[in-house]
Order: C-alpha cells, then sequence, then structure tokens
C-alpha cells in the first residue's frame, strides 16, 4: 500500500505538471494569432482543454486514492 501511494504521488504530479506545461504552450501559441476570429475559437478550445486536462487529473487522483485506501469492497460491487 506504500508503493502504490509514493507511485500515485508521483504520477498525479507528472501530470499536473504535464497539463500545465501543455495549457502554457497553447496559451502563448493562441495569444500570437493575428485574426480575431481565429484566436477568439482558439481560446474556447484552450479553455475546453484546460477544464478536460485538469479535470483528468483531479478524477484520477481521486479514484486511485480511493482504490488505494478503501478499507472494503461495497457489497454492491467493485468501487468504480
Amino acid at each position: 500500500m506504500v508503493f502504490a501511494s509514493i507511485c500515485t504521488t508521483i504520477l498525479i504530479v507528472a501530470m499536473s505538471l504535464g497539463a500545465m506545461f501543455i495549457l502554457v504552450q497553447a496559451t502563448v501559441f493562441v495569444t500570437s494569432i493575428e485574426s480575431p476570429v481565429r484566436r477568439t475559437a482558439a481560446i474556447a478550445a484552450e479553455l475546453l482543454l484546460g477544464v478536460v486536462l485538469l479535470l483528468g487529473t483531479v478524477w484520477l487522483a481521486t479514484h486511485l486514492a480511493v482504490r488505494i485506501f478503501s478499507k472494503k469492497q461495497l457489497a454492491e460491487g467493485p468501487l468504480v
């Protein structure tokens, strides 16, 4: 359980840093677009990408923490 906790922590930190690195690169690219219409669409796409990346990281962290630290399985079935 300790090894799984350490690996999960490292994975979550790496995913968070990777997501932030991708979002910073996307922001630099989006701000360099000349056309206002294309820039507006790119900003909307960047916001969607940011939400998906960061919520995915939070979901994975929560999911793995529950799987590692849960004491018993529910009577209805496995934790999902």
